[in-house]
């Protein structure tokens, strides 16, 4: 049986991209440092995994699993010399402290064979390739570099598969459950393979790649953050509670669709599609099984309101096609009053929302960006209601005279 590295145990790890790789005829060893994940997954070979919607659930056993602790350096690179396709969902902040185990499998798995190894990058993490690249090469000599420029393929991928954090009740009775949605395809860089594709359930190769992943981040990530602030601003607990609100529904959908019209345009992907994706999306967000917050979804307001990030990238990218961003620009003020709320010392105020925008966003104050999300943000101080909010950057469209449709 063909064999197959899932580094990462997680709620992705085991959720999607492990599950994707054992329905497609690999034995799946997962290496993580979670002991309870390691012992379970060693002792059954097999976990559960929930596909949940508002109409019911059904569940599903993935087999042919195995593990081994990340922290035993020797057993983990062994099965990365091994391995016929590998990949990882360990966390952009974690990726660092696997380094080591990686560069000891390709180094034991040189002296094998030159057989090359792909690895699948599912990280939420802009030029993941990249970064993960710097961090391998950083510790090989340069003949070791010329070998992995040969035969390693670091492989983006997008991940558009909704996995909550995991309750106890949606664990019900069996910790190694995980609840997801069934939405499962994975677009993948498919310039950036060695040797033969392989095949993967549901895994859509794709070049241009960088389309693929400013979808995601640009239209999928930034309409989930938008959702997620807006219910902040309502006091909200869930994002289905949250875009179950019409004016949450129309920002979150007009928002999308300045996105995607900006990306029509600088990648000349046809419009329908991403329309379709939208259309998809807010569906899926209406999902209350998943019990998606809008605390987890709109953690981490510093990242996400980040020069290339999903607020502020899309806003950038709409204005540099053309296109006003009045609705995301909404969505962006909302994050803002997010950010300000959680800053220790920090007060509410125009002066701290500049300071932010400066120096978290690296949006110069006399920035149409920048003017833009401050307008919105001063109605939002004012206690403008989100009817009125909604009004306001209908306006801002409307004067507009770039954004033709």
């Amino acid at each position: 049986m063909k064999q197959a590295v899932m580094y990462g145990g997680g709620n992705i790890g085991r959720g999607f991209i492990g599950a994707l790789l054992s329905q497609s005829g690999y034995e799946v060893t997962f290496i993580d440092v979670a002991e309870p994940v390691v012992n379970a997954l060693r002792e059954k070979h097999e976990y559960p995994v929930r596909y949940v919607s508002s109409a019911g659930h059904e569940d599903v056993i993935i087999r042919n699993v195995t593990a081994v602790n990340g922290n035993d350096a020797e057993a983990a690179s062994e099965v990365i010399a091994n391995c016929d396709i590998m990949a990882t969902a360990v966390g952009a902040r974690i990726l660092k402290f696997i380094v080591g185990n990686i560069v000891a499998g390709l180094r034991k798995r040189w002296a094998r064979t030159d057989k090359p190894l792909n690895i699948i990058i599912c990280e939420n993490l802009m030029d993941a390739n990249l970064i993960v690249e710097k961090m391998l090469k950083e510790q090989l000599t340069e003949e070791e570099c010329k070998i992995f420029d040969e035969r390693v393929g670091l492989v983006e991928a997008s991940i558009g598969r909704m996995v909550p954090v995991q309750t106890d009740e949606m664990k019900d009775g069996d910790p190694m459950r995980v609840c997801v949605e069934r939405y499962g395809f994975l677009p993948t860089d498919k310039a950036a393979f060695k040797g033969e594709i392989p095949e993967i359930k549901n895994m859509v190769p794709f070049a241009p790649f960088d389309f693929y992943i400013k979808r995601k981040l640009y239209i999928h990530n930034m309409g989930h953050a938008t959702c997620a602030y807006l219910g902040d601003l309502l006091g909200l607990e869930y994002i289905y509670q949250s875009i179950d609100v019409p004016e949450v529904r129309i920002v979150v959908q007009n928002a999308m669709i300045e996105s995607a019209m900006a990306l029509h345009k600088k990648y000349d992907v046809a419009l329908d599609g991403i329309l379709m994706h939208i259309t998809d999306l807010l569906h899926r967000f209406t999902n209350a099984a998943l019990k998606d917050t809008c605390k987890r979804v709109g953690g981490d307001p510093g990242r996400k309101l980040s020069p290339a990030d999903r607020l502020i990238g899309s806003a950038s990218l709409a204005l540099e096609q053309g296109v006003t961003p009045a609705y995301i620009a909404l969505g962006a003020a909302a994050g803002l009053k997010r950010y300000i709320d959680e800053a220790e010392g920090m007060e509410q105020g125009m002066d701290a929302a500049k300071k932010v925008l400066a120096e978290v966003s690296e949006l110069k104050a006399d920035s149409k960006l920048a003017g833009m999300i401050l307008a919105m943000y001063e109605q939002i101080l004012a206690g403008k209601s989100l009817k009125e909010l909604l009004v306001a950057a209908d306006e801002v469209k409307a004067s507009s005279i770039h954004d033709i449709i």
